[in-house]
């Protein structure tokens, strides 16, 4: 078994709720399969874990499970459109940070046993800046930051840009413009953005495009389907196909944090 299969770990977060982060994650996860990779995606979502809402799934078992040593990991994965997998939601990530040495053990191995199998994690985290979502952007290798066109979005996503840079010394954030009217719409946000952190931060920030506004979308989420897999040219999905060429180019981790296993040591060390 290979241990130095790299994977690409992105969390997508935003700080405000109702940005699009789910239908972002499970989109682009969708997309990434088309290309090719095996994905899997983890909702992180404690409170109202949504992905399997999302593309009406059911999941009898949770990451609780595999903690609990009811199962391991291959046996919580759902299967989702275009061949993803799932990791379900369970308030039992809750524990993740406070995990005994044997639970940590058995986590850590849960993950490395997969990592041979997959290539991108995608992590659909929590609205808000509470402990858990700043321990998977901590854990994560690359920081998706899905904003939209309301002033509470900017500045949800300006508080948790100043965190994660403040306290763990994070500099770059991948920012996309979710449901908005046009390329040019998309720009000025972003541009309202880095006027703020430009101001107070040292960061950099860079911008990854735009998914327009489409009606399309909701009609997916109404027919509980990604809207990739419903309505594969709607100007949505052709958006995430391009963010998606993009986001398979960005650099893989070249070590040793670049392992699944380190994403699991950070998540539990956080």
């Amino acid at each position: 078994m290979s241990k130095a299969h790299p994977v690409q770990v992105i969390a997508v977060t935003g700080g405000k709720g109702g940005v699009g982060k789910s239908n972002v994650s499970v989109n682009l996860a969708i997309a990434l399969a088309q290309m090719g990779r095996r994905v899997v995606v983890l909702d992180a979502d404690l409170g109202l874990a949504n992905i399997d809402v999302l593309l009406g799934i059911t999941s009898n078992r949770n990451l609780a499970d595999v903690l609990s040593g009811d199962c391991d990991l291959k046996d919580v994965l759902v299967d989702g459109p275009a061949g993803i997998k799932i990791v379900p939601a369970s308030s039992g990530t809750q524990r993740m940070t406070q995990l005994s040495p044997m639970e940590h053990a058995g986590l850590i191995n849960a993950f490395s046993e997969l990592g041979d199998q997959i290539d991108v994690l995608i992590i659909d985290t929590a609205a808000g800046i509470s402990s858990s979502v700043v321990n998977f952007l901590r854990a994560a290798q690359e920081m998706l930051f899905v904003v939209c066109d309301e002033p509470t979005s900017i500045t949800d996503a300006y508080a948790l840009i100043k965190l994660m840079n403040r306290d763990y010394g994070v500099n770059r954030f991948r920012i996309l413009a979710n449901q908005v009217r046009n390329e040019q719409e998309g720009r000025h946000l972003f541009e309202k953005l880095t006027r703020v952190t430009e101001r107070f931060l040292d960061v950099a920030l860079q911008y990854v495009g735009i998914v327009p506004y489409d009606e399309a979308v909701r009609k997916a989420v109404q027919r509980q389907r990604a809207v990739l897999d419903a309505y594969p040219r709607a100007k949505a999905s052709l958006a995430i196909k391009a963010l998606a060429e993009k986001v398979d180019s960005w650099p893989l981790p070249t070590s040793p944090r670049g392992h699944l296993e380190f994403f699991v040591e950070r998540l539990v060390e956080a």
